[in-house]
């Protein structure tokens, strides 16, 4: 578990047949562990309305929760950030793992709502803990050469995850509530073990003082903000798609996001050479479209053949639009405030999710699923028009290379 490796600009440059080395065994292990952390949240993610139902709770409480996790999430991340850039990676790496594995625990061991919603926060902030921390070590691993394109390798398991986990944890909740729990707890063991053989970087701390102001990494507003309003109908996505299809009659959720699984790995195996070559506007003009379109289908024209075709045109939007904003906020980032550059990304990250989920509760309670999937496809259009008249022109942005 040294911390030792030597790295040029907090970079691992291995060469291989006069090539940048990308793939890493400690990249490849960074991978896998935000592949786990991904799979542990989501399925407790998009199978909590359920459990809350089964606790007497409405679809609105559904939604308190989602935008609770977010809440606590986003408060620790700034402080994530900081701690990572004087040098903590690896101890709040352990901290978020060990609390993935508690919280699933804590569902299991006291069903009551009250409860749960307590053991929600620790499930936020330890998310915070893992994911703030493994996306600051692959920046620090990945070589600069090849940024966009081992970033977006990086997210390519984070979304796979994503897109994986709402259907595994549908098929463990089928078997019963301690299933999908102990399965999550033992998910997040799997990563700590992991973590064992990790080695990475050596950074010299930034040894810098706590400043509330300093916490939010001013290069990575533009694309976190983007992000923020995106993940608007993400959240919702995440929350409450399969109760839709469920109350509607449609094909399972679990089919659903299996096809968007699919479609991010069509995505994601040219998505970081593209960002690289041509910049991430690519992505912001199509993907919000993409998801614009899954969600006015879901809305106004639900069916089975939409149904399929909404998670095809989802898939593209999350798993192309995720990386190459992620490349954009952190690729211009020194190596001492690459913690906080990320940290800004993923609370605008949570921000939007706990938003999406907690707006798309009250429209369902207020005025039904179809009327929600057609307000929030109002979010596309303004992170579309975000990027347009702000995004494109910032140093940040690949575009102005």
């Amino acid at each position: 578990m040294s911390e030792k490796t030597t790295a040029l600009d907090g970079k691992i440059a291995e060469k291989s047949g006069g090539e940048v080395r990308l793939w890493t065994r400690d990249f490849i292990l960074i991978i896998a562990i935000n592949f786990l952390v991904f799979i542990n949240h989501i399925m407790i993610l998009s199978t909590f309305p359920f459990y809350v139902e089964k606790l007497g709770g409405t679809a609105a409480i559904a939604g308190l929760a989602a935008t609770v996790f977010s809440l606590i999430a986003v408060i620790c991340r700034p402080f994530i950030g900081w701690m990572l850039d004087n040098g903590k990676r690896k101890a709040i790496l352990i901290v978020g793992l060990c609390g993935l594995a508690l919280a699933p625990a804590g569902y299991l061991a006291v069903p009551v709502l009250s409860v749960a919603l307590v053991f929600r926060m620790i499930h936020g902030a330890s998310l915070a803990c893992s994911n703030t921390t493994s996306s600051t070590i692959a920046t620090d691993i990945i070589p600069k050469a090849r940024f966009a394109e081992g970033m977006g390798m990086f997210g390519m398991a984070t979304a796979l995850a994503t897109a994986i986990a709402p259907a595994l944890g549908l098929f463990l909740m089928d078997r019963g509530y301690m299933i999908l729990f102990l399965s999550a707890t033992g998910i997040a063991i799997v990563a700590l073990v992991l973590y064992l053989f990790l080695h990475t970087p050596a950074i010299e701390a930034s040894s810098k003082p706590l400043n509330l102001k300093a916490l939010v990494n001013p290069d990575a507003v533009p694309a976190s903000t983007i992000m923020l309003v995106f993940m608007l109908t993400f959240g919702a996505l995440e929350n409450f798609l399969a109760k839709y299809a469920q109350v509607s009659g449609l094909p399972s959720g679990g089919l659903f996001f299996a096809i968007m699984a699919a479609m991010l790995l069509l995505v994601r195996v040219t998505l970081g050479k593209v960002v690289d070559q041509r910049g991430e506007g690519i992505f912001v003009y199509t993907c919000n479209a993409a998801m614009a379109a899954a969600f006015l289908l879901l809305a106004f024209a639900p069916g089975t053949v939409t149904f399929l075709l909404a998670a095809v045109l989802a898939g593209y939007g999350f798993g192309g639009l995720e990386p190459a904003l992620q490349s954009m906020a952190v690729h211009i980032a020194s190596p001492e405030s690459r913690g906080s550059a990320n940290s800004t990304f993923l609370c605008a990250y949570d921000i939007g999710i706990g938003l999406g989920g907690g707006l798309a509760g009250v429209l369902i309670t207020t005025a039904g699923y179809n009327q929600m999937f057609a307000v929030l496809a109002i979010a596309n259009a303004v992170s579309l028009i975000l990027y347009l008249v702000w995004g494109r022109k910032h140093p940040s942005s690949f575009n102005r290379k």
